[in-house]
């Protein structure tokens, strides 16, 4: 009987603690702070709908100025949380409103912070992308969402924060066209690429941005104009760092040609300059490390070797010590009537040689007729 007691006192134990297990998982609220693309990649915002969100009646004020359980956690997207820091200065808004959310958000920001204190907060990859999605697309990407998102969040709260490392806490499906997917991975590329020479912290945001078109949040409309905002972005940025293009007349068989090289991002890069003729009438010079400081240019001295008159298209190629190119390539056009002295003296001596040759082939036939 004593052993009976004791095993129906043990399984009492074992059975109360199962189901108490998700009372407690219950009383612990989770309040995930998401929404739909409002900024766009070049700075602005589409309109001002942001603010009427954070207002204390809207979407994203209710979740923080209403009264909540003292358990919670917290799920939140960080470039959210970006933009909404980005509205309390001076912003631009594309529609005909006016910036007026500066006060809500800075107000919707200090009750945040205030609210999540004392909770745990799970810091969502940046942009909230749709993670099967990403892992298809991008899988070395959705890391780098994942860690900077979490480096952002503490910075723009002040606090440590819990990265998602295991996805259990991402909803949702995006549905990005074939069309705008292909584009997301040439925007994509072209910015890791650009990562391998520049370390400037505008370029890391915008590649983190890239996260937020595989939000499951987008409509297709917002698909669409983020789409190509994007490519917009990524096109101005990559601009930044370039070779310009240009004409050249040669008038001498070996000239030293000013090519100029452009550094327009905050850091210093220091990069391989590659030159590629598309014919073999003119030899050029290519560059190892140059060296060019933050928001300067760089003047090279190209060496060409004239072998044969005519036009001579170079390719001009930055690239990283690897050889990878780093932005799209710029060409310069040389143009020359000079025939280099070893090709003259080759002509010439083939001239003299055909000419004797000539002599001795009608000396053979005069000699054959006198026989």
């Amino acid at each position: 009987m004593k052993k009976l007691a004791l095993l129906f006192s043990f399984l009492t134990l074992v059975v109360s603690g199962i189901f108490s297990l998700p009372q407690a998982n219950a009383s612990n609220e989770v309040v995930r702070i998401t929404s739909p693309l409002n900024q766009s990649f070049t700075g602005e915002f589409r309109d001002e709908s942001l603010t009427q969100s954070l207002l204390p009646s809207g979407e994203l004020g209710q979740l923080v100025f209403r009264s909540m359980s003292r358990e919670r956690t917290w799920v939140i997207d960080p470039a959210l949380i970006d933009a909404i820091t980005a509205m309390t200065s001076d912003y631009k808004v594309l529609s005909d409103e006016e910036p007026a959310g500066g006060g809500v958000a800075l107000s919707w920001l200090d009750r945040l912070k205030s609210v999540t204190a004392r909770n745990e907060v799970i810091s969502l990859p940046y942009g909230n992308p749709d993670i099967k999605l990403a892992k298809i697309l991008a899988p070395s990407e959705l890391a780098l969402y994942l860690s900077f998102g979490k480096t952002r969040l503490e910075s723009l709260l002040g606090r440590t924060v819990t990265a998602d490392t295991s996805h259990s806490w991402s909803e949702g499906k995006s549905r990005l066209s074939f069309t705008e997917r292909k584009i997301y991975g040439e925007n994509r590329r072209a910015l890791t690429r650009l990562s391998r020479v520049v370390t400037s912290e505008e370029l890391s945001s915008l590649r983190a941005r890239l996260g937020q078109l595989l939000s499951p949040n987008l409509d297709r409309t917002s698909r669409e104009f983020f789409t190509l905002n994007a490519t917009e972005a990524v096109d101005k940025i990559v601009s930044k760092l370039r070779i310009n293009s240009g004409n050249y007349q040669v008038t001498t068989s070996s000239v030293k040609l000013p090519v100029t090289v452009i550094n327009e991002f905050d850091v210093e890069v220091t990069v391989d300059v590659s030159m590629i003729p598309i014919n073999s009438r003119m030899v050029v010079e290519s560059f190892r490390d140059v060296v060019i400081a933050p928001q300067s240019k760089v003047q090279l001295e190209m060496g060409v070797e004239v072998i044969a008159p005519g036009e001579t298209v170079v390719s001009a190629y930055i690239t990283d010590k690897d050889g990878v190119e780093v932005v799209p390539e710029a060409l310069l056009t040389l143009d020359s009537s000079v025939i280099d002295a070893r090709v003259a003296w080759f002509t010439t001596g083939a001239a003299i040689l055909l000419l004797l040759a000539g002599v001795a082939q009608s000396v053979r036939r005069v000699r054959k007729k006198s026989k």
